[in-house]
């Protein structure tokens, strides 16, 4: 029986250590920065994040989402998830890092007016 527990975890090592495939790293990789997409136009970066979160069926509002592995074997468990499961979830971690720089950019708001005036009162005609 103890010979079997030292064959069984270093099985698990071997496999979520190898060449970094583990369900914990790659699951990681799927968050990405969204000071990245700062220099895209407020127009063309809400049409790229609409594509992407329709072309692979997920709301706008998608986050990465992380799986809870047995308690200590993260880093060890071996990624099984589909290819079309991992897609996804990429697509997740880039229409989450598209919409925080939409929301902290406040793309598609209408431009706030710069000067304040009274309400009811008349803008100023430049003098001639």
């Amino acid at each position: 029986m103890r010979w079997t527990m030292v064959v069984l975890a270093s099985c698990l090592v071997t496999a979520g250590c190898v060449g970094g495939s583990s369900m914990a790293e790659r699951q990681d990789e799927n968050v990405q920065s969204s000071l990245q997409y700062d220099d895209v136009p407020c127009d063309q970066l809400l049409a790229n994040r609409n594509a992407l979160a329709q072309q692979n069926n997920l709301p706008i509002t998608a986050k990465p989402s992380f799986s809870n592995p047995a308690m200590g074997f993260g880093p060890f468990t071996p990624d099984m998830r589909s290819k079309a499961r991992r897609d996804a979830d990429k697509a997740s971690g880039e229409i989450d890092a598209m919409s925080r720089s939409i929301e902290r950019r406040d793309c598609g708001n209408p431009k706030k007016k710069d000067k304040f005036a009274l309400p009811g009162s008349k803008p100023s005609l430049p003098a001639q």
